[in-house]
């Protein structure tokens, strides 16, 4: 469904809610969408990783940061650990350890850039707080 709504960032890999690939948000709640049927959608709000584009074209932050830090080498699990990342920074904006393990602890990267996830979440919630 997503996909032919030209919504592309969310992608299935295992179908069975299990890696974190697909998450979505569901009413401003993180959900694996490869377990949402279309019509179970009906009248909620969806956000996909499109929902960060900006206005102007920059990447989000938290995606600059995974850029800036390597986290990816196929990429394919990426859009799921940068929802995450969001939902985590949303909640504790200068994330522990633990705090950061339990946020990404639903997604899967089967290329094992977990060091550099780690890394770019931590540079993600750096840059935040230069923000604020």
């Amino acid at each position: 469904m997503l996909g032919r709504c030209g919504l592309k960032g969310a992608r299935e890999s295992c179908g069975q809610g299990l890696c974190g690939c697909c998450t979505i948000y569901v009413d401003g709640a993180p959900a694996s969408g490869c377990l949402y049927p279309a019509w179970k959608l009906q009248g909620k709000q969806v956000e996909t990783l499109e929902a960060l584009n900006t206005a102007g074209g920059e990447l989000d932050p938290i995606q600059q940061a995974f850029i800036d830090c390597g986290a990816f080498q196929c990429g394919f699990c990426t859009p799921g650990f940068v929802m995450m990342t969001r939902k985590l920074l949303e909640a504790h904006p200068d994330p522990t350890e633990a705090q950061i393990e339990h946020y990404l602890s639903g997604n899967l990267c089967r290329c094992g850039t977990y060091p550099e996830i780690t890394a770019a979440v931590r540079l993600a919630a750096k840059r935040a707080g230069a923000r604020d």
